[in-house]
């Protein structure tokens, strides 16, 4: 009898929320796109494309929401058939294996894929009534790009966001955040870098004893997950197929991705049951958690570290391997400055449409790339291999960090047998060693890394945590895109906006 009525006021402040939630979004004009819509932006209705034609890709326009998604062309303004990517030729990576990156600076309004991750958290709680737009701020804890992320997509949707992230990541991304919170005090920093994950943790365990604060933790949120299951597992497999049309001997043999919060890593979900992809978890040498039950300080911002999330499906993960950020931070600095693209056009004989691209890429995107050497060296993948991973932020962000690596690796100036060492070193003489193929018991070491962060520290019960060992429970997390579809569209029915656009 108390179950029955306590469920029945859960039920009716939910309604209450919900329909505040409608007339927030209604008065403000926001409409929401539905997953499937993210995944396959053809679905998008037409009056809607045509208004976005109007629109700029970084204004905080609600109808930027339908452009979370990879296929946006190369002005960010219009739809492309297969997402931008670039084909990384064996002149640059010295690996006959193809090494496809698909591009995340084409996403809207942070040029990073984040975005994709944020709207898979938030639009969900919304319109199910468990997030209140005229009340609650949404916090969003990062090492990386999920907080500028979310604080777009919350201001998007007419909700307040709040930045939590170490007060050492770069300078352009705080420069950035400056510009679209609400109030100074919606960034919040916490001590240390990329490593100090547990430290974000602690600040937002203290902001929500505010039940006004929503904390939206990518690391636990399974609509950061499903989201990138769906859209950026679909994506990735429309480069692939598009270029198995041209060559039908091509075959996808891996694809590659640091772990970060495991929302992007959950496309090799996809992947492996749709075409069969190995799927190659990478961290950062300096903290190889996966590898050794590791610990440490690096600067690959975005990747996280020192814990593994509880959105990872570690248990489909075929293999492990770490990049050190010596590494990525000199590749930043090659692929960064006239002379080192100099000497990859005129020594190396990189493709001018190759060298184009370099821009796109990031820390995180380096890494990634770098993953996809080593792999491609460990298997002897040969010309037919394609190997799939994502820049998933370009060098925009990192321009400060660029200068630090000149003057702590370069501090007589970076010249062309700088840019040769950088290249033969980093390139040319990538590794296998730092990399390990996951048998069964290596997939529980590394499942059971996790209890001390979830089960101990942050109060997930034993038995929601033991029950990710099973495949039914990833796939039913899958399952909710229909549900959240439904309800999305139940929810622009109810404000009427898509139909006065």
């Amino acid at each position: 009898m108390l179950s029955d009525v306590a469920t029945q006021a859960r039920e009716t402040e939910s309604e209450e929320i919900l329909e505040r939630a409608v007339d927030r979004f209604r008065a403000a004009g926001i409409a929401l796109p539905r997953f499937a819509e993210l995944a396959d932006p053809t679905l998008v209705p037409g009056r809607v494309r045509d208004r976005l034609a109007g629109v700029g890709p970084d204004e905080a326009s609600p109808l930027n929401l339908f452009r979370v998604h990879w296929f946006n062309d190369a002005t960010r303004r219009g739809l492309t058939a297969v997402p931008e990517h670039v084909v990384l030729p064996k002149e640059l990576t010295g690996v006959e294996a193809p090494i496809v990156v698909a591009l995340g600076d084409r996403f809207p309004l942070i040029e990073a894929h984040k975005v994709l991750a944020a709207y898979g958290c938030l639009a969900p709680r919304v319109v199910s009534g468990e997030f209140d737009p005229t009340r609650d701020r949404a916090v969003w804890p990062s090492t990386g790009n999920y907080c500028r992320g979310g604080v777009a997509i919350s201001r998007l949707m007419g909700c307040r966001g709040v930045a939590v992230l170490p007060e050492g990541m770069s300078r352009e991304r705080f420069a950035w955040l400056e510009q679209w919170v609400v109030d100074g005090d919606d960034i919040v920093k916490t001590p240390g870098t990329e490593s100090n994950v547990k430290e974000i943790y602690d600040r937002c365990h203290e902001l929500a004893l505010d039940p006004r604060n929503v904390i939206f933790n990518q690391f636990a949120e399974f609509g950061n997950y499903l989201v990138h299951y769906l859209a950026t597992g679909r994506a990735l497999a429309c480069v692939y197929e598009s270029l198995a049309a041209i060559n039908p001997d091509l075959r996808l043999r891996a694809f590659v991705s640091a772990t970060g919060s495991a929302g992007t890593i959950a496309a090799g979900d996809y992947l492996k049951e749709e075409l069969g992809t190995l799927i190659v978890a990478a961290e950062a040498l300096e903290c190889p958690t996966m590898l050794a039950n590791g610990f440490g300080e690096h600067n690959i911002q975005g990747i996280g570290d020192k814990h593994i999330p509880l959105i990872h499906n570690v248990l489909n993960t075929d293999v492990a391997l770490a990049v050190s950020d010596r590494a990525t931070d000199r590749l930043g600095v090659l692929f960064g400055t006239e002379t080192g693209r100099g000497l990859l056009a005129h020594r190396r004989g990189v493709p001018d449409e190759v060298l184009a691209q370099l821009p796109s890429f990031g820390l995180s995107s380096i890494c990634n790339i770098l993953g996809a050497i080593k792999t491609a060296k460990f298997y002897g993948f040969g010309p037919e291999d394609v190997i799939v991973t994502v820049a998933t932020d370009g060098a925009s962000m990192y321009h400060s960090e660029r200068d630090l690596a000149l003057a702590r690796y370069f501090p007589d100036g970076f010249d062309e047998v700088g840019a040769a060492e950088v290249f033969g070193e980093h390139l040319l003489g990538a590794t296998t060693d730092h990399l390990r193929e996951l048998g069964h018991e290596e997939r529980e070491r590394i499942f059971n890394l996790g209890y001390y962060t979830w089960v101990e520290q942050q109060g997930v019960s034993i038995e929601d945590f033991e029950a990710r060992r099973r495949r039914r429970f990833w796939d039913e997390v899958r399952g909710r895109s229909a549900a959240y579809d439904a309800a999305i569209d139940e929810f622009n029915a109810r404000t009427g906006v898509l139909e006065r656009l």
